[in-house]
């Protein structure tokens, strides 16, 4: 019998975006390894890490990726973004111009993502919240009226990673398993108009797999 983390059933891929320093690489090592380094270095190119959580019955492994915020490390986009399910966009409430580019993030992520990929915004470093330079509710409003979910959070102390993680990858469970009832019905109306005296059962898919929404 293999490990929990070697049996799953969903493989769902999650991108961290955002500006260097607003600690994306923390709350990616708070998440799955439950770590915090205060000296952390600047992410140079692409870094992901992975941990299986459950999803009512259904075992999802979130495939987590990390890339570098800094201008020079920005050649990888569009390998980066290929098959992501979920981004969670990342500003530092302590520095508002990581939260005044947020836009521009969100236009790269649409232009190279899937139109259908959960998207949540995240402002992190609440353990800081003396320095705050961004309202929750100022991003709170500017998250409902673009279709975002949102979370504040604190890699520091784990404030609320936990729950940021797993809301999204719940999203996009849910989202997968609609796709699939919708998919399911349209299959049985094809099939029976197609073959109306077939009987073979239709197998379901039982392979882990990446899914794209």
């Amino acid at each position: 019998m293999g490990s929990a983390e070697e049996d799953y059933n969903f493989v769902f891929k999650v991108v961290l975006i955002g500006e260097s320093g607003v600690g994306k690489t923390n709350l990616l090592s708070r998440f799955t390894r439950n770590e915090f380094n205060h000296d952390s270095r600047t992410t140079i190119g692409v870094e992901f890490s992975t941990r299986t959580i459950l999803v009512g019955d259904a075992a999802v492994k979130a495939q987590i990726w990390d890339t570098a915020g800094l201008e020079r490390y920005r050649a990888i986009t569009s390998a980066y973004y290929r098959g992501a399910v979920g981004a969670l966009v990342v500003f530092d409430i302590t520095k508002h111009q990581t939260y005044d580019v947020v836009d521009r993030w969100l236009k790269e992520l649409y232009d190279h993502a899937e139109a259908s990929i959960v998207v949540m915004l995240v402002g992190n470093k609440t353990d800081l919240a003396q320095a705050r330079e961004v309202p929750m509710e100022e991003a709170k409003m500017f998250a409902d009226n673009n279709g975002l979910l949102f979370v504040e959070t604190s890699a520091l102390d784990s404030t609320n990673v936990e729950e940021a993680f797993e809301t999204i990858l719940k999203e996009i469970f849910y989202k997968v398993q609609k796709q699939k009832q919708r998919s399911s019905q349209s299959n049985t109306v094809s099939l029976a108009s197609e073959n109306p005296a077939s009987t073979a059962p239709v197998q379901a898919e039982r392979r882990p797999c990446c899914v794209a929404l």
